[in-house]
């Protein structure tokens, strides 16, 4: 057991959206591996999750992503 526990760092006013619990935490309260943000409002922190997936998407849609292989063949 460690003889001082580890504070997660954050500011009141702060939301966060917790990956392990599934919720909006203000503060934060969870590890910064379980958590999006910081976000400045719990509303925009309620929708973490569904703006991850839309950035997602448009970078699996980018073609800058998306090269073609080069060929290394003399």
């Amino acid at each position: 057991m460690a003889l001082f526990k580890r504070r997660t760092v954050g500011k009141p006013g702060e939301w966060y959206y917790c990956l392990k619990h599934g919720r909006v935490e203000e503060g934060p309260e969870c590890r910064a591996a379980d958590r999006f943000g910081p976000y400045t409002t719990r509303e925009e922190a309620s929708h973490a999750m569904e703006t991850a997936r839309e950035r997602n998407l448009q970078w699996e849609t980018d073609p800058k992503w998306h090269d073609a292989p080069k060929d290394d063949t003399p």
